[in-house]
């Protein structure tokens, strides 16, 4: 029976993660909107409006709107 086995979940994870960084690499934790709060949906709203009305905005919105249908073609 390999040692692998009898190891706790928490062992796995955390010789997991030292393999990982041998390999020059290192754990990012990202913070990101809930998209299932009450407020979501109208905060994005009201920033894709702000957008739209920003010329700042506009060459990237553009180019958005030219690649969106990239993926059915």
């Amino acid at each position: 029976m390999s040692t692998e086995t009898n190891l706790t979940p928490k062992e796995k994870q955390h010789r997991y993660r030292r393999r990982l960084r041998r390999k020059g690499l290192r754990p990012v934790q990202i913070w990101v909107p809930d998209t299932r709060t009450e407020g979501f949906a109208g905060e994005c709203r009201r920033q894709a409006r702000l957008a739209a009305r920003s010329a700042q905005e506009k060459p990237a919105l553009d180019f958005i709107s030219e690649i969106a249908d990239w993926d059915s073609a």
